[in-house]
């Protein structure tokens, strides 16, 4: 049985990164699994946890999105399936290799993109276009996601900002989507591991995770469009920069 005192930590980083995914579209792996990983947690079994809790925390999110209309159902479809596959495939290549190599490229690539993002953000430069590339978004969001323990949404809803999607109902789909993907990716953590991936840290993060959702679906459809393009862009430049910082130490 978990003592509160071990949860709580957990529980409140959880929340944290839920309430930033669940608003912005993105970082609740990128925080959550940085996080197990500097305290000893072996990467495999840090994405497995991760996306353990997310599957739960990602229900939520989609449920509340979808309540507040931030869902883009047709822009949905396209990004399901494609981000199943890759999470599929992204799984099975962090339990059986390094994927370690092609990590500081794409956040790299990510950085680039958070820094053009809160450019147009804060210039009031964001024309909103159908996006033309989506599906291959999903696969390569999907592989990343859980060949990285983190990164559907730093791809996903990123590259669609960048080809003028709505800021709100980008982030909300991204969100809903990513359930799907999340328990695609979970199940075939748990074939290859087993439960083992289901750790105190997986416990505190779903708790504090599913409490926090909710209230991201909420900031998402109250903020501005401008606003939450240069929120996106800020976050994901941060957040880039400092993994692209711990992968090339």
């Amino acid at each position: 049985m978990n003592e509160p005192s071990v949860l709580v930590p957990f529980i409140l980083i959880g929340f944290a990164a839920q309430l930033i995914d669940g608003a912005l579209g993105m970082a609740y792996g990128q925080i959550s699994s940085t996080l197990l990983i500097s305290m000893g947690v072996p990467p495999a079994l840090a994405s497995a946890g991760v996306h353990t809790a997310e599957t739960f925390t990602t229900a939520v999110s989609g449920i509340s999105h979808t309540a507040h209309r931030n869902v883009d159902w047709r822009l949905f479809f396209r990004l399901v399936i494609p981000g199943v596959i890759g999470g599929v495939l992204g799984a099975y290549v962090l339990t059986a290799v390094d994927a370690s190599v092609a990590k500081p490229f794409v956040l790299a690539y990510l950085t680039a993109l958070g820094v053009y993002l809160f450019y147009r953000g804060v210039m009031h430069r964001h024309t909103e276009r159908t996006p033309k590339i989506v599906s291959p978004l999903g696969l390569a969001g999907g592989f990343l996601d859980a060949a990285g323990g983190g990164g559907w949404g730093g791809i996903v809803t990123s590259n669609l900002l960048v080809q003028g999607s709505n800021p709100r109902r980008t982030i909300g789909t991204v969100n809903t989507a990513e359930f799907f993907v999340t328990l695609t990716i979970s199940a075939t953590f748990l074939a290859a591991l087993g439960w083992e991936a289901f750790t105190t840290a997986t416990v505190g993060l779903l708790i504090g995770g599913v409490i926090a959702a909710p209230f991201g679906a909420l900031i998402a459809k109250r903020v501005n469009a401008d606003r939450l393009l240069t929120f996106v862009g800020a976050l994901l430049t941060l957040v880039s920069l400092y993994g692209l910082y711990r992968a090339l130490a």
